[in-house]
């Protein structure tokens, strides 16, 4: 799975692929819509699925992170956190895709704010909710570090072609 920003910016770098069915890529956002955060880096690390059993009762489920560091001119500020619905464009059904002999094929996985996996992680449509996170500045360092996870899962006994999977999200700051 591959991560890139919402506007285009100076940076963004790709990450080598880390699993058989899905990685995440690093970006950089940085949009100032109030003066208390002048701007923000974002870099991501991707859930790394594995192999995926087809036979097996239970989601194949997995992690990332995403890591904010902004510059702020207060103590305490809020930036959110947005992930797009991806190749599938439903935040309810997203789909990893792959391509065989000119034919794409799928596998259905999403992608969560919670551990028990019930509240997606969208940009606030679609039944799926944007992070809210709290950035604290600590004595006079300007610069906040601030990390969230990103739970993911693969809902069990699906028969996709064997392949490897991908799938593009947008990820979006807002501050």
């Amino acid at each position: 799975m591959s991560w890139y920003p919402a506007n285009s910016l100076p940076a963004r770098r790709a990450l080598p692929p880390q699993a058989l069915l899905a990685v995440l890529a690093v970006l950089l956002v940085a949009r100032a819509v109030h003066a208390a955060v002048t701007s923000c880096t974002v870099s991501a690390t991707g859930p790394a699925f594995g192999i995926y059993d087809p036979l097996q009762g239970t989601a194949l489920t997995s992690t990332g992170t995403i890591t904010t560091v902004c510059v702020v001119t207060s103590h305490s500020n809020t930036v959110t956190l947005g992930l797009s619905s991806g190749y599938s464009g439903n935040f309810s059904a997203r789909q990893m895709s792959t391509l065989v002999g000119g034919t794409t094929y799928t596998l259905n996985y999403n992608l969560f704010q919670n551990a028990a996996d019930t509240i997606i992680w969208g940009d606030g449509t679609g039944g799926s909710q944007i992070e809210t996170v709290t950035l604290k500045r600590h004595g006079n360092d300007t610069t906040v570090t601030t990390n969230a996870t990103v739970y993911a899962a693969i809902p069990a006994l699906q028969n996709p072609l064997p392949g490897s999977y991908t799938d593009t999200i947008t990820v979006t700051v807002n501050f």
